[in-house]
């Protein structure tokens, strides 16, 4: 097996020991209403605390530092601030030294908890702020098509000049001027080679 491949199984793996941990996390937390507390603390964890303090992340992460070591500071850390579940599953995971697997928990606990809730994420991509009436018409659309609620996850990006990119999971729906300008772009490319190729055909003959 090369390294590459050896590299993805790993990640497959973890994947799915990741999943596995989140469904025993929401299992939990749906039986006593904390389901989205726990999504947030987990988000927050991940997104907040580890990215302004890379280096707690890297020793919750480590091998080599021991569990009662971790255990010290996950109670130090969490305990005054986080719901009393939440610190327990992080201590569970540093039992079973699994703490390394957050993202990739968080990551499987989201996509649980919003097919639970029968929830659609969406990824909005637009030149200026989206107004409001517009998006109330692209949620009502959404929600007509899938049959469930959506989540616009909004982004400005300038460079899109106008319109807006609508991305659902693998599936990219772009209708920005920008990519409108690309295409026309290559089209005009297109169409000069092939005239250029022509003309160059008919001197030829």
């Amino acid at each position: 097996m090369s390294k590459r491949s050896e590299e993805k199984a790993v990640q497959t793996a973890g994947a799915r020991i990741a999943r596995v941990y989140a469904e025993a996390l929401l299992n939990v937390a749906v039986k006593q209403h904390k389901a989205d507390t726990m999504l947030e603390q987990l988000d927050s964890l991940v997104n907040d605390v580890f990215a302004a303090e890379p280096l707690l992340e890297n020793y919750l992460s480590s091998r080599a530092v021991k569990h009662d070591e971790k255990e010290r500071t996950i109670r130090a850390s969490f305990e005054k601030r986080a719901d009393p579940m939440f610190v327990k599953f992080l201590l569970v995971l540093n039992t079973h030294n699994r703490l390394d697997l957050l993202r990739s928990i968080l990551h499987s606990y989201r996509n649980l908890n919003d097919q639970r809730a029968r929830r659609l994420r969406v990824k909005v991509r637009t030149a200026v702020p989206l107004p409001e009436d517009r998006r109330a018409e692209l949620k009502a659309g959404l929600h007509n098509y899938f049959g469930l609620e959506p989540v616009l996850e909004e982004r400005v990006l300038p460079e899109l000049l106008g319109g807006m990119i609508v991305q659902i999971g693998d599936r990219v729906l772009d209708g920005s001027v920008q990519t409108k300008i690309e295409r026309l772009r290559t089209q005009l490319l297109v169409n000069s080679n092939y005239e250029i190729q022509s003309g160059r055909n008919r001197f030829s003959d």
